[in-house]
């Protein structure tokens, strides 16, 4: 597998190399001066360049940056419609476990103040068009705090969707009962865990892209909690897993209510549980 030295070496001097491109930056957990480095980190990597086109007609320039194992290019797909954007993104997997996320950019948006990415740095510039950004932080990515209104909303659509699960069990439907707890129901699980972790840390704790620091962020008991909440495709487990997922959610409800003096809407959450109840009671 080619070093990290060996990869911003191809990536900048393959810019260098080329006039169409102009400048170079660099986002991601590569620049993150707190994220661990491991053997899969991408290469965030934009290419500001001339003509965006030039790039996306004309694709034997990838070759120089070794042999793809897969690739995807986002931008041209038609599964997820998308809204059309001036830039383009190659998402390149190398046979030796490198990965470049690479997006080519139109350089007549650079400007010296145009505003970047907390985690960027500079690689190339070659008209000095970017000028020097700011030391990489993880400003942009930190939890924000929640209004009332968000609270609220989340706690309503964690009770709201959790009957869809209890629905699902009861009628045998497996993959509705499983999407409903791995989706909605989580993420708003998620939600809450990021706002108790921010209340922990007065916001500047940083629970990472899909929990990825939970372990070190949460206390051991709720870290504990949370692994309980992954069922497997045993009726009984989801049931034992959704109710777990209720006591960490209410737990840490309780804690971000208490935090900013909001509402909880303890008879919503009786009222569910109660249902939820019945309804295991009825299915076994």
């Amino acid at each position: 597998m080619r070093t990290e030295e060996e990869m911003i070496g191809l990536i900048v001097g393959f810019a260098n190399e080329q006039p169409g491109i102009r400048a170079v930056i660099m986002n991601g957990s590569r620049v993150n001066p707190h994220a661990a480095k491991d053997r899969f980190q991408d290469y965030d990597i934009v290419y500001y360049v001339s003509d965006v086109q030039e790039w996306v007609a004309d694709r034997n320039w990838i070759r120089r940056f070794g042999d793809i194992l897969i690739m995807q290019t986002p931008d041209e797909g038609t599964l997820i419609e998308d809204e059309p954007r001036a830039s383009f993104a190659y998402l390149m997997l190398f046979m030796d476990g490198n990965r470049i996320d690479l997006t080519f950019s139109p350089a007549n948006i650079l400007s010296n103040n145009m505003r970047h990415d907390s985690l960027s740095l500079v690689l190339l510039d070659k008209e000095v068009r970017v000028g020097t950004l700011p030391a990489p932080t993880i400003d942009d990515y930190r939890t924000k705090e929640p209004s009332a209104q968000h609270f609220a909303e989340c706690c309503n659509e964690f009770w709201w969707v959790s009957t869809y699960i209890a629905k699902g069990l009861w009628r045998g439907e497996l993959y509705y009962a499983k999407f409903h707890l791995e989706r909605p129901v989580r993420d708003m699980l998620i939600y809450m865990l990021d706002w108790y972790i921010g209340c922990q840390s007065d916001f500047k704790g940083n629970p990472g892209k899909l929990g990825k620091y939970y372990e070190q962020l949460l206390p051991p008991e709720l870290w504990a909690k949370f692994r309980l909440t992954f069922s497997n495709d045993d009726t009984a487990q989801i049931w034992r897993s959704l109710f777990v997922m209720i006591e960490l959610f209410r737990e840490t409800a309780h804690m971000v209510a208490q935090h900013f003096g909001f509402a909880y809407n303890e008879e919503e959450d009786r009222k569910v549980i109660a249902y939820l109840h019945s309804v295991q009671a009825s299915s076994s």
